[in-house]
C-alpha cells in the first residue's frame, strides 16, 4: 500500500519495515501474541524503551509515525479496532540547523576550468544543477535527458510521492550541462539510454556513485570543506530565502508538502541577522 499507492520511496519503506519488526519483537518479549491485543502502554513502553536504548527523538517519531500508519492501514482492513499508537508521543529533541556553504564557498567548488575533463564537466553539471534548483539526492539521480529544456532554461523534478514540479535552472548550470552534453556520447553505451547523468559504463548513476564524485571534487577543490548533496539543497534554499524573503516561493521550489518544514530556512536566516547585528550594533558588542 506504501509502495503502489502512497509511492513512498523504497528507502522509506526499508525503514518502516524495520521498525514494524523492532515493533513486533517488542509485542513477544510483552507476550503480547496479536496486533489487535496491542494498546497505548505497550506502544508508550515501546517508545520509552528506545529512549533509554539512546535513539533520537526525530529516530523515535519514525518509529511511532511506522506504527501509527500501520494501524490506520489495520483499522480500514477491520483487523483492529483502535490505533493504540494514535495519542503516543516521542520525546522532543534537539533541532539542529541545516549546515549550508556561503556563494562564495560554491563558486570555489563549482568553477569551470577550460582543462576540465570529460568526468568533471559531468560532475559540475549534477552539482550545479543541484544547487541552481535545490534538488534532493534522489531527484538529481533520476533525472533523465527530457527532463531539462535548455532553450526554456527549465527542469521537471517527479520528487517525494511522485509529485511533479517545474523548476527554474540558472544560467550557469545550463551552461555547465550543455558542456556535459557535448560530450555525454562518450558515456553512452545503448542509443535508447534516457538518463542524464551516466557512469563510465554508461549506465545512470546511482546514489552512492554520485556522493562519492562529490567528496572527489571537495578534495580536489576545497579540501576541509563539509558538503554533502543536501548541504547544496540547503545552501540553494537559504540563500534564496535571503534573496527574496518569499517562504512560500522557496516551499514550491523545495517541493515541500507542509511549509513548517520549509521554515527551518528562516531560522537560518535569523541566525545570520543575529550575528551581523551583535558584530555591528553599538548596544550589542561585547566589551574585549
Amino acid at each position: 500500500m506504501l509502495a503502489q499507492e502512497k509511492f513512498y520511496s523504497p528507502l522509506t519503506i526499508r525503514h518502516y519495515r524495520h521498525d514494524l519488526e523492532l515493533f513486533g519483537e517488542f509485542l513477544g518479549v510483552q507476550q503480547v501474541a496479536d496486533w489487535e491485543q496491542a494498546e497505548y502502554r505497550h506502544v508508550s513502553a515501546f517508545a520509552a524503551q528506545q529512549f533509554r536504548q539512546g535513539k533520537k527523538g526525530s529516530s523515535i517519531q519514525r518509529s511511532l509515525s511506522a506504527i501509527r500508519s500501520f494501524y490506520q492501514y489495520l483499522l480500514r482492513q477491520g483487523r483492529v479496532g483502535k490505533n493504540p499508537a494514535q495519542d503516543v508521543r516521542a520525546p522532543k529533541s534537539e533541532k539542529k540547523l541545516p549546515q549550508t556553504c556561503d556563494a562564495e564557498q560554491i563558486g570555489q567548488l563549482l568553477q569551470h576550468h577550460v582543462d576540465d575533463d570529460e568526468l568533471t564537466r559531468r560532475d559540475l553539471a549534477m552539482f550545479e544543477l543541484m544547487y541552481s534548483s535545490g534538488l534532493r539526492l534522489a531527484e538529481l539521480a533520476s533525472l533523465d535527458l527530457g527532463s531539462i529544456d535548455l532553450r526554456q532554461r527549465q527542469l521537471v523534478v517527479t520528487g517525494k510521492g511522485r509529485k511533479t514540479r517545474y523548476l527554474p535552472v540558472g544560467s550557469k548550470a545550463i551552461d555547465a550541462v550543455q558542456r556535459w552534453l557535448d560530450v555525454r556520447r562518450k558515456f553512452t553505451r545503448q542509443a535508447d539510454e534516457a538518463a542524464l547523468f551516466l557512469s563510465r559504463q554508461g549506465r545512470r548513476l546511482s546514489h552512492r556513485s554520485i556522493q562519492s564524485r562529490l567528496d572527489r571534487l571537495i578534495a580536489q577543490r576545497a579540501a576541509g570543506m563539509k558538503i554533502s548533496p543536501h548541504v547544496l539543497r540547503h545552501s540553494f534554499a537559504t540563500h534564496m530565502l535571503e534573496s527574496s524573503a518569499d517562504l512560500r516561493a522557496v516551499q514550491e521550489l523545495l517541493g515541500h508538502a507542509d511549509i513548517s518544514t520549509t521554515q527551518v530556512y528562516t531560522h537560518l536566516d535569523f541566525q545570520h541577522l543575529a550575528q551581523v547585528y551583535d558584530q555591528a550594533h553599538p548596544r550589542a558588542r561585547k566589551k574585549s
